[in-house]
């Protein structure tokens, strides 16, 4: 069962909290056991797992990298952008989540983010249920 995800983002660097609509598409799909994968098909973007419930942690995180990988830099790639795709490695494409009686098996605070460092974009997040 595959499933994607369209989501436009506003800024330059921000992270969407997605897990409601990869929740939904679990419910969708049915499946009550299995895996879950996350996929972003972008090289300006990432997708992790960390902590919803307090935005203090997600502001900590983006001025982390933002002080790690300056947009500004000494960097070769001409279409200005390279720290986009350095904090996307950084970060990565994919992730994985147990599915359990039909839920993911998320930690108490955890969530999903699309991690976006070079919008504001359309962006696809690919999902594929087994």
């Amino acid at each position: 069962m595959f499933f994607t995800l369209s989501i436009r983002t506003r800024d330059r660097s921000e992270m969407v909290d997605i897990t409601s609509q990869v929740e939904g598409e679990l419910r969708r799909s049915g499946l009550e056991d299995g895996v879950c994968f996350i996929y972003v098909p972008h090289t300006t973007a990432g997708i992790t797992i960390n902590e919803n419930a307090d935005p203090s942690v997600i502001a900590d995180i983006q001025a982390t990298l933002n002080r790690l990988v300056p947009w500004e830099g000494p960097y070769s790639h001409l279409e200005g952008n390279s720290a986009a795709h350095i904090k996307s490695t950084l970060v990565g494409n994919s992730v994985m989540v147990l599915v359990e009686s039909g839920r993911l098996k998320l930690g108490t605070w955890q969530g999903i983010f699309l991690c976006e460092f070079d919008g504001p974009r359309s962006r696809k997040v690919h999902i594929k249920f087994q």
